[in-house]
């Protein structure tokens, strides 16, 4: 999987890792944070995510065009790294006003608007020379898993400083505190009995001034995500020693337009025109793909925290405790080591190690584990990115198997197959909730009905497939397909296209208050059934242009 790539591809790798581990630090807690801050609905929060990841991704199209018009795709990296870094800063000051939240936000926005889609495209820079093309699709998974790899840690991170900042002030959590300590302060709560009982599990004693509580608790919960934010903050520098110490492994784009200005004629017209054609289509059905995905952050995070069963047995326990499921992570990569063939015998021995010491710390974590252990919400999205991690090499692997068979599917029918896959993901839930009551009938009040947390770790399991069929592939198609002169601009177009599937997040919190929760599952079912069908309609057309 990794032979054969020039150094370039890792110091890619190892910047875009440190600042998806604050971004997705951010959207672990963002709305539970909002919600818990300025006492707002879902509707209300899930507008505000949108529109924040709505310009997180559109303002890739200013990152885009910039670093075409400059042709220094460095020096706009490099700037974006700093405008986020003091945006995840701002983020960290406790007792920030409404207007100096959003301010946060759209500063952490534009900073990565101008590096994700130009760091991206950069990638793809490096796979322009013959002798690596053929390896473009795996270089953009291994790209990816460094996204991922980032993204694994935050949420434990973010739960965790949350957690530990309750703690210094003898609060435990519980996630359902927040609202119901808005719905006393608001006035609007009719029966104080189920908020009494809360306070004094989460104070270890008896709580005589209610109203002094209920503001005490939500003043420490919301500064303990201040603080998660400035761990995103911190994460944001080390992206930024790691490009600014190793930036000379990349590539120079402004010498490279020279140099193949001198060698070959300029593409034509109307080969561009197919071209961007061919991208706008690929960029229609990514829009539907990523408001169906990006609900992990929102209605799924809502379907955790509302739904899903709050505490699990010992056995389960293993993978939500980070330290355990590191330990099972790394007896699996030992496993991994030793079973595969390739491996010469050092590689086998040190398997073999992680294997045996791995599998005996879990068991050690186990056996202090109690029979009932608390899960926090924003967990269940570190099972996304680690699935990430292991399943890239499976997929990789699978097609390169079936390039050695010239059986390998095109770059836009992986695509069409990961739209696919999006929809059973999907599916599960909807079996899942087909039993649950509505938010709606809920009132604020927690569901007496949960289900098993293996519903939902199997829907992202599910969708990480469909994910790695889709995204890096995605990346992977507009780096091959852009005309040279608009590269940094159509990463910023594939951005884009997931701006608008951002922006479209709305559905989902909007749908969330008002119908069953299996017919909200059933609403993105359709819509990457639909993208399906038109993408596998629209095949000639995609497979010409990449030819």
């Amino acid at each position: 999987m990794f032979k054969g790539h020039p150094k370039g591809l890792y110091v890619a790798f190892f910047a875009n890792m440190g600042e998806r581990f604050g971004f997705y630090t951010m959207m672990a807690i963002l709305v539970l944070f909002l919600d818990a801050k300025f006492g707002m609905t879902p509707e209300q929060s899930g507008g505000i995510y949108s529109w924040f990841y709505f310009a997180i991704y559109a303002l890739a199209l200013v990152g885009g065009f910039l670093a075409d018009r400059l042709q220094n795709y460095k020096s706009v990296i490099l700037s974006g790294i700093l405008i986020m870094f003091l945006g995840y800063a701002l983020m960290g000051i406790p007792g920030m006003s409404y207007a100096a939240t959003l301010v946060g936000l759209f500063t952490i926005a534009f900073g990565n608007g101008l590096f994700k889609g130009n760091l991206q495209a950069m990638v793809g820079q490096i796979y322009d020379d013959p002798k690596y093309s053929a390896l473009r699709d795996s270089a953009f998974s291994i790209f990816y898993m460094g996204i991922n790899i980032g993204a694994f840690f935050a949420p434990s991170a973010a739960a965790g400083i949350r957690n530990w900042w309750l703690a210094t002030k003898g609060f435990i959590y519980d996630a359902n505190l927040p609202a119901l300590c808005h719905s006393f302060i608001n006035g609007t709560m009719k029966d104080q009995t189920q908020f009494q009982e809360l306070a004094k599990k989460v104070s270890g004693k008896e709580v005589s001034d209610i109203a002094v509580f209920a503001k005490e608790y939500l003043e420490v919960f919301v500064t303990g995500y201040n603080y998660a934010f400035l761990i995103a903050a911190g994460a944001m520098l080390i992206s930024f020693f790691v490009f600014v110490t190793c930036k000379g492994l990349l590539p120079d784009k402004k010498k490279a337009s020279q140099k193949a200005a001198n060698a070959a004629p300029e593409m034509s017209k109307e080969e561009e025109k197919q071209r961007l054609t061919a991208l706008g289509l690929v960029f229609l059905v990514v829009i539907f793909f990523w408001m169906s995905f990006h609900q992990n952050g929102l209605t799924m995070t809502y379907f955790a925290r509302d739904y899903t069963m709050q505490e699990v047995d010992a056995l389960s326990y293993l993978i939500f405790d980070l330290k355990s499921f590191l330990a099972i992570l790394a007896a699996l990569l030992g496993v991994i080591f030793v079973v595969n063939k390739g491996s010469s015998a050092v590689m086998r021995n040190i398997g073999l190690v992680l294997a045996v010491a791995g599998s005996y710390l879990a068991y050690l974590f186990y056996t202090k584990f109690s029979a009932t252990n608390p899960i926090d919400p924003e967990i269940f999205q570190q099972f996304n990115p680690i699935f990430i991690v292991f399943m890239t090499p499976v997929v990789v692997g699978f097609f390169g198997y079936l390039r050695a068979k010239g059986k390998e599917p095109s770059t836009p029918k992986k695509i069409g197959f990961g739209m696919i896959m999006a929809a059973l993901g999907f599916l599960l839930l909807l079996v899942a909730s087909l039993n649950l009551p509505s938010p709606a009938s809920l009132a604020g009040k927690p569901s007496p009905l949960r289900v098993s947390p293996y519903w939902l770790i199997n829907t992202y399991f599910i969708l990480t497939i469909a994910e790695l069929f889709l995204s890096p592939m995605g990346l992977s198609f507009v780096s091959k397909v852009a005309p040279p002169r608009f590269q940094g601009l159509m990463q910023g177009g594939w951005l884009g296209a997931t701006a608008i599937g951002n922006k479209l997040l709305f559905v989902g919190s909007s749908l969330w208050v008002s119908i069953a929760v299996w017919q909200v599952w059933g609403i993105f079912i359709v819509c990457c059934l639909i993208s399906a069908i038109f993408i596998f309609s629209i095949m000639k057309k995609l497979e010409g242009a990449t030819k």
